[in-house]
């Protein structure tokens, strides 16, 4: 082969190698106070929280990753712990999105609500159940599981206390692992919604807000 056909392959292949390891991965996030970061930008720290999170099941750094980014140590313990709750909790997916929005509801955090809306639909909650509970009211029709949860989030969320005769009926229904998988989901998604309240976290492009002003409040 001829000396220069030589040369230009391997330039081209170079070229090549580079343009494959330049690429970095689109990471398409929001934010507003919180401006988005890109993958090119970021320390060592808040790569490795991204990694983790696209080589997990979110696949997504839609949320309060964007956030937890700035404290990229702890923000990569929380979406550890939050990826648990979501994906792997002892507590049945219907009830365990019940608890979601019951938090998101609390929090009025419009995004969370926005995605596990459909979350908690498909996973059997009724579309009553979850009308009621973004007016912010007791739904009138609920299974015997549900209105074990309902009861148990809303004492704990509105009064900071669970009733004796509440924790027994949660902990028949979930043991005790299951009421503290209950517990922790609530607290997670306290803090996913603390942290895209405070960002004013945007909504994706063409979504209006589902959450309105509830008219009395505990």
């Amino acid at each position: 082969m001829h000396p220069e056909a030589i040369w230009a392959g391997f330039t081209g292949l170079a070229g090549l190698a580079f343009s494959q390891s330049s690429k970095e991965p689109d990471l398409q996030m929001r934010g507003f106070r919180f401006p988005p970061l890109r993958y090119g930008e970021m320390t060592p720290e808040q790569k490795t929280m991204t990694d983790h999170i696209l080589a997990g099941e979110r696949g997504t750094m839609h949320g309060p990753y964007n956030v937890l980014l700035r404290s990229p140590e702890m923000g990569d313990l929380a979406q550890s712990y939050g990826a648990y709750l979501r994906f792997h909790s002892s507590v049945p997916k219907k009830l365990n999105e019940f608890a979601i929005l019951m938090t998101a509801r609390f929090w009025n955090s419009q995004f969370v609500w926005h995605i596990h809306r459909r979350f908690a639909a498909e996973a059997g909650l009724g579309a009553s159940v979850i009308d009621a509970v973004a007016l912010g009211q007791q739904p009138s029709s609920m299974g015997p599981d549900e209105a074990v949860v309902y009861r148990f989030c809303d004492e704990l969320l509105n009064t900071r206390q669970v009733s004796d005769s509440t924790f027994k009926s949660a902990k028949e229904l979930l043991k005790e692992r299951g009421v503290v998988d209950l517990i922790g989901v609530m607290a997670y998604y306290q803090l996913a919604s603390m942290l895209l309240n405070v960002d004013q976290y945007p909504l994706p492009e063409g979504s209006t807000a589902e959450l309105g002003p509830l008219l009395a409040s505990r």
